[in-house]
């Protein structure tokens, strides 16, 4: 698995994780540009347990939307060196680890909105996906 080179796969949104608890105005946000412009970036997760990395906005509104598919980037999160994880200011926590972020999205717990921040070494493409081609 290159990490500076992932591929987009569309999963059913299911199979997917969450770590963190998301910010209602923001997935009003992602509503709102979901709808005018079909999913625009993927969301990306651990290959191996699926945890959602970056875009849990992205994957509640989808789930509002009612789709059944998202598209997403899969990384190895565990072994990469390359992909970082960081605290955002004012979350309340000095660091965290991605043992803590996996079994995070393992659990039934959440962290509070924007406790992690991931960083990976490469764009995150844009992409131009119509809903209804997610939708069943």
């Amino acid at each position: 698995m290159d990490v500076t080179d992932p591929q987009v796969e569309l999963v059913e949104r299911v199979s997917l994780s969450p770590h963190e608890m998301t910010i209602p105005s923001n997935i009003e946000k992602r509503l709102a540009k979901l709808r005018k412009l079909g999913f625009y970036k993927p969301i990306i997760v651990d290959f191996e347990s699926m945890v959602i990395l970056d875009g849990h906005h992205k994957w509640n509104a989808a789930e509002m939307l009612g789709l059944i598919k998202v598209p997403v980037l899969k990384v190895d999160y565990l072994k990469s060196t390359e992909i970082e994880v960081r605290t955002w200011p004012d979350c309340g926590r000095e660091e965290i680890t991605k043992d803590e972020v996996i079994g995070m999205g393992l659990s039934e717990g959440l962290f509070p909105p924007k406790t992690s921040r991931h960083f990976f070494p490469f764009d995150i493409p844009s992409i131009r996906i119509p809903l209804g081609d997610l939708a069943d």
